[in-house]
């Protein structure tokens, strides 16, 4: 592993979600910058620790795998995410993550 401070990592990760929020790097692509940039390991020892082999860890980096939320859950969980939702528009993305609406709309959901 390399040697990084936790508030090194921390940044790292809330960088790269940023990134990834703002449309800018896949999920995959997202997973393989924190899989080698913050933790320091390589796929055989990523995919050791996470349960799936190296050749699924690969497919996931290259968004090439049809993947279920289960295995999703499985490879993020020790970088401390969980699988969720989010907005597919660039505008709600942008509420949600200030917190403020940028018109007097109101979404209504029923459950």
């Amino acid at each position: 592993m390399k040697k990084t401070t936790g508030l090194d990592r921390e940044t790292a990760l809330m960088e790269a979600l940023q990134r990834l929020y703002d449309g800018e790097i896949t999920e995959g692509a997202l997973l393989r910058y924190l899989r080698k940039e913050v933790l320091g390991l390589t796929q055989d020892q990523y995919a050791a620790l996470v349960g799936i082999s190296r050749r699924t860890l690969s497919d996931i980096e290259l968004d090439r795998a049809q993947l279920t939320v289960s295995v999703m859950s499985k490879v993020f969980k020790p970088l401390g995410l969980k699988v969720g939702l989010l907005p597919r528009n660039g505008n709600l993305m942008n509420t949600v993550k200030t917190g403020r609406s940028g018109s007097d709309t109101v979404l209504n959901v029923k459950l």
